[in-house]
């Protein structure tokens, strides 16, 4: 017989490969450790230099607490009553969130995943919150680095944003799901960059803007930024600014809008004039305009504009009564107005039409109609 017993030479063998592979485990888990602790504590380094060059230039950032975690994959900063003041706005103005949570991968350190909890508030420094926003989830990332972001999304479900006054508040937004994206397709951050902003709708609704946003639409509209120096930091209405006066434009590349049983598809170009109002215009086509005509009152805004109220007026003077039946007709029939004088179309297998929606001077026209005043880009 065979004796299957290991001899003692060979136990001390296993012995000693047990005892170096527990040490490299141990040396490892230690080097990484100190990795680690090396990697939060320049990240934390980091943020504070951060801090204080935003500072100087007016722009401070605070928490209430901040804490380090994560190990041992990735570095978390926590911070909790998160609060931004932007003291070079005109009036400064004051950003609070109920915290922000910013993660990086350690293996991944240019891509920052942030989570910021509601509610959010903004206000004049020092006064009652004016705006106050509210979601079930808020996401933001970022890759690049803080001097030169290359792409930037923002996510959040379920959002409110409502206006206040006083102890009234009047909803602004509302929606399932809002979506933002943009990256830089030209140039750097520094230098002349083109930028790409896709932003998406699921059953957003915004009841105190304008009469075609109070039912709730699904929208996708992708468009490209011409004309920007830089994306060094500065408020909206001075880049807007900036991209008037270098004669840079807006490109509508790809919109496409559902609402009830309107579907609206468009492309376009919009520029900026010397008051800061967009100035352009879209070619869309449309399907099922009937519904969105009325939803908007667009008949009860032909009737009372003050072309019918002259064309009235002359047929009234030419038979008492012929106006106000003039007027009646040309609300009955707008409709059909507006499909003879737009180009026939097919949209997704619908009957549709084409029609120019303008932009001039602070108001938005589909065809003749319009539609409501444009925002004030500064």
């Amino acid at each position: 017989m065979y004796d299957d017993q290991p001899s003692p030479q060979s136990r001390r063998r296993t012995r000693r490969r047990y005892i170096v592979l527990m040490t490299l485990v141990v040396v490892l888990i230690g080097g990484w450790s100190w990795f680690w602790k090396y990697a939060a504590a320049k990240a934390e380094v980091a943020v504070e230099g951060w801090r204080a060059r935003e500072a100087k230039a007016g722009r401070v950032y605070k928490c209430g607490s901040q804490s380090m975690g994560g190990f041992p994959f990735r570095i978390e900063v926590n911070c909790d009553a998160a609060s931004a003041e932007f003291r070079s706005n005109q009036p400064p103005v004051e950003v609070k969130a109920g915290g922000v949570m910013v993660v990086a991968q350690v293996y991944q350190p240019n891509l920052l995943i942030s989570e910021i909890q509601g509610p959010l508030t903004i206000a004049d420094l020092g006064q009652a919150p004016k705006i106050v926003a509210n979601w079930k989830l808020g996401q933001s990332s970022v890759r690049g680095t803080p001097r030169n972001p290359e792409r930037v999304s923002m996510v959040f479900d379920e959002p409110v944003v409502n206006l206040v006054s006083g102890s009234t508040e009047t909803n602004l937004l509302r929606a399932q799901r809002v979506e933002l994206h943009g990256r830089i397709i030209e140039g750097s951050a520094s230098d002349n960059p083109v930028i790409e902003v896709v932003l998406r709708l699921v059953q957003a609704s915004a009841p105190a803007i304008n009469p075609a946003t109070v039912k709730p639409v699904d929208a996708e509209i992708r468009g490209v930024m011409r004309g920007l120096g830089d994306l060094s930091p500065k408020p909206w209405h001075e880049r807007f600014r900036e991209l008037q006066q270098r004669g840079g434009r807006i490109d509508i590349t790809q919109a496409r809008i559902t609402q009830g049983e309107t579907l609206a598809t468009g492309s376009g170009s919009l520029a900026i004039d010397s008051n800061g109002q967009l100035d352009g215009q879209l070619e869309v086509t449309v399907a099922g305009l009937e519904p969105f005509l009325v939803s908007i009152g667009a008949q009860q805004a032909i009737q009372k504009s003050p072309s019918m109220d002259k064309v009235a007026g002359m047929l009234n003077r030419l038979s008492p009564g012929l106006g106000d039946v003039a007027r009646q007709q040309a609300g009955a029939n707008l409709s059909a107005g507006i499909n003879m004088l737009g180009k026939p179309a097919t949209l997704e297998g619908r009957n549709a039409v084409t029609l120019p929606l303008r932009l001039k001077d602070g108001t938005a026209y589909l065809g003749p109609i319009p539609l409501g005043p444009t925002p004030v880009m500064f």
